[in-house]
């Protein structure tokens, strides 16, 4: 606390007998000066600690303000989910952990999703080929629609078959599209692996949408279960990882088709090209590199969210 000194000079202290009002108001001058001289110290004292927080304060908010600029230029994920939930619902914790963990604190995505109801769609769907998909091509460029009027700057379809979609949704809209087989051929080929298993739906698996790009553009050679394999593992994706069930048998029989891969085909990876899949296959059960698509698809979103790349 600065400390206030005053020093008052009264030239004459004598009665001025001939002017005695002058004398008084010097007097009330020099009380005045010193009450107010002794307000502004006590008003200082109290105000000392106050002024340390404000200050803080003021530096939280510049730190604020210089950020502000960057976090403004985070682009919002437009996310059509719903096929199903239980992925939907993956996609939406590992966004907003890649963004926490690459921020710090309390950052999270900025995330729109359209949720389909799966009821109906899923019939088609499961049939592959010879399901109507004339309703599912509706729904799913309604779905981007309302993604693109809600304010996304850019959609993920949560869903590998669905991904089969992308070039129809692409120009239905004026926002991008992240491809999930686009990202996940690229991080394949970076780890050096030239022959890939896929698993998937049974659209997923035997039409050529998906491994049209690993081959053409990533230059791999992608090998596929066996038909009655492709079945099982179809069944499995609708009747019990989309309801949310995991079923310890059925893990063993995804890791047995795994390893018959490996072993006849020479898969030297396993791409869990559906996106509920990994739910029930982790790196840990199997011997050979994992691709989660989903992880794969969530860090490609979160990249090009943060630094449009």
């Amino acid at each position: 606390m600065e400390k206030h000194e005053l020093i008052v000079r009264i030239q004459d202290q004598r009665p001025d007998h001939k002017n005695p009002g002058k004398m008084k108001t010097r007097l009330g001058l020099a009380c005045l000066l010193i009450v107010f001289l002794a307000v502004v110290g006590i008003s200082e004292c109290h105000a000392a600690p106050d002024a340390g927080v404000k200050s803080d304060d003021v530096r939280h908010q510049l730190l604020l303000n210089e950020a502000a600029p960057q976090e403004s230029q985070i682009k919002t994920i437009g996310i059509i989910g719903g096929v199903s939930w239980t992925s939907s619902i993956e996609y939406y914790r590992l966004m907003n952990e890649m963004v926490q963990d690459e921020l710090g604190g309390l950052h999270s995505a900025k995330i729109l999703m359209y949720s389909i109801e799966f009821g109906e769609f899923s019939k088609q769907e499961r049939l592959a080929e010879r399901g109507d998909w004339a309703p599912l091509k509706r729904i799913m460029i309604d779905a981007a629609q309302r993604l693109e009027r809600g304010g996304a700057d850019f959609i993920v379809i949560a869903s590998n078959t669905m991904n089969s979609l992308a070039d129809l949704i692409a120009a239905n809209v004026k926002i991008p599209i992240i491809n999930i087989a686009e990202v996940t051929g690229a991080k394949v080929k970076e780890k050096g692996i030239k022959t890939v298993a896929l698993l998937g739906t049974a659209y997923t698996m035997e039409q050529d949408f998906y491994r049209g790009i690993l081959r053409e553009k990533y230059g791999l050679k992608v090998v596929i279960p066996a038909k009655s394999e492709r079945e099982y593992i179809n069944t499995v994706i609708f009747d019990e990882l989309c309801a949310g069930k995991i079923n310890e048998e059925s893990r063993k029989q995804f890791v047995r088709i795994i390893e018959r891969l490996a072993k006849e085909e020479g898969a030297e990876g396993v791409i869990l090209g559906c996106t509920e899949i990994p739910l029930l296959i982790k790196q840990e059960d199997v011997n050979i590199p994992v691709f989660d698509t989903t992880a794969i698809h969530s860090e490609a979103a979160v990249k090009y969210s943060l630094y449009g790349k």
